[in-house]
């Protein structure tokens, strides 16, 4: 779940006149009166009769005076926003607004239009509250923000009018525009717990185990036993006891992982599933994934870098643990930002090893981009595996599949499938390289990511691949 210390600040402001006038009759006012015109028929007959419609519609005028003279001005009015949790992709967030009538002694009625922007929301939030001359009103409503990244949101515009007469409105707007900061999609706390119990059963098989080779980091000293790898031997406290002397060894508790973030263009396009209106990109995914094994891998006692590049670097955290470094790469990764253009594979992978000289992990999220050459993305590949292990993670293309899949019907048909085929099987290839150069590969749909991912993690974890 996101930390408390994530969610927006509490912005409030005095109300200012919408426009030059700020009010305007109500529709009540206005049925009233055409009500006013029913007198002009018997006027006809009773000419008299139309001094009948002069009196109502004098008395209506007064009515609507003193209707706006009760009306609260709008620097009376303070309106206040407040976040509940931080926003997050495919998160609900809850937004409560406060409205406060200063000084005022009638009963309004008011209807609240809250502008997040369309990074946040679709259309504008319409609330219906009644104010109190004495207190606090307030109404929520919830929704699912659009965009990652950091957004402006817009103001808050009222409509009031008494609860009594109801004959006069008048318009304000508060200005609420502040920064949000709206962060990848979080994996909720039950779904997390699984993947770290299944982490802590692994590190607790293994140690119970003690597996030669399993691990490199020191545990205790025993003496020699027939199969030991000489290699083990510890020769200063064989030379002290005069006895051969092995060193034994365990699972690595903290092992460095690195998110290797790609947000080239081919990262940009959107993701529509049948089970959920919102259209999020590939890299929305890609971040959410990354999130969530940094989660994991830091409950697990691992450290945890990233490096998100595009033409650039766009972020670069350096290995780190604990809640700090979640807190830094959650923020990280709320500001990586998709790119037009083709990301520098082969910058970002020299920039890696110039900051993991040591063997780590590497998650690579990224794609194979669609060329009849070969992709730099497998040069930079090749290039980490020299020294690390590669988990290089591609997002399967769903259409491309079923186009290269469906029986043509035409020649112009037939030629268009013909090239899907054969782009999957260029695709099929290139990953079947890398496995054979000792990366590990995964491609799945991108709404199966984040566990795909995460599993395949963990059997790092109980294989002892690193």
């Amino acid at each position: 779940m996101i930390s408390a210390s994530l969610t927006p600040a509490t912005i409030s402001a005095s109300a200012t006149r919408r426009s030059r006038m700020g009010m305007g009759l109500t529709r009540r006012a206005l049925l009233l009166f055409l009500s006013g015109a029913l007198w002009l028929a018997p006027g006809f007959f009773f000419p008299r009769m139309v001094w009948g419609m002069a009196a109502w519609d004098v008395a209506l005028l007064l009515m609507i005076g003193l209707d706006a003279a009760r009306l609260p001005a709008a620097e009376k009015i303070t309106a206040e926003r407040v976040w509940r949790n931080a926003p997050a992709l495919t998160n609900e967030t809850e937004i409560q607004i406060g409205v406060t009538q200063e000084g005022g002694s009638a009963q309004l009625r008011a209807v609240v239009t809250d502008d997040l922007g369309a990074a946040f929301v679709e259309a504008p939030a319409e609330l219906k509250l009644k104010i109190y001359p004495v207190g606090r009103t307030k109404a929520s409503y919830r929704f699912r923000a659009r965009e990652r990244g950091d957004h402006t949101t817009g103001r808050l515009y009222l409509r009031y009018r008494s609860a009594a007469l109801g004959l006069v409105e008048r318009w304000a707007v508060a200005d609420l525009r502040q920064q949000v900061r709206v962060y990848p999609s979080v994996r909720t706390g039950a779904e997390q717990t699984l993947f770290l119990t299944r982490s802590k059963q692994i590190e607790l098989q293994q140690r119970l185990q003690r597996q030669r080779g399993l691990g490199r980091d020191f545990e205790s000293l025993r003496e020699y036993r027939q199969g030991d790898d000489i290699r083990d031997l510890c020769w200063t406290a064989t030379a002290r006891r005069g006895v051969p002397i092995t060193r034994q060894f365990q699972t690595e508790k903290s092992q460095p992982v690195w998110l290797l973030m790609d947000a080239g263009r081919l990262l940009q396009a959107r993701v529509v599933t049948p089970d959920r209106k919102d259209q999020y990109t590939r890299l929305d995914y890609a971040t959410a994934t990354a999130l969530a094994l940094a989660q994991l891998a830091l409950g697990s006692g691992d450290r945890v870098g990233l490096l998100a590049y595009g033409q650039n670097v766009q972020q670069r955290v350096p290995l780190g643990r604990g809640a700090a470094q979640m807190r830094q790469l959650m923020e990280s990764l709320a500001q990586v930002r998709g790119e037009p253009g083709e990301a520098d594979h082969l910058h970002a992978t020299v920039t890696l090893n110039r900051m993991q000289p040591r063997r780590s992990l590497i998650l690579w999220i990224t794609d194979v981009a669609e060329t009849s050459m070969r992709p730099e993305v497998i040069d930079g590949a090749v290039h980490l595996m020299r020294r690390h292990l590669v988990l290089f993670v591609a997002m399967r293309q769903t259409e491309m599949l079923a186009l290269a899949g469906r029986r043509p019907e035409d020649r112009h048909e037939m030629f268009t499938v013909a090239a899907a085929q054969e782009l999957v099987h260029r695709r099929m290839v290139l990953m079947a390289q890398l496995r054979e150069q000792g990366a590990l590969t995964l491609e799945t749909e991108p709404e199966n990511l984040t566990a795909a991912v995460l599993n395949r993690y963990l059997d790092v974890k109980e294989h002892a691949l690193l």
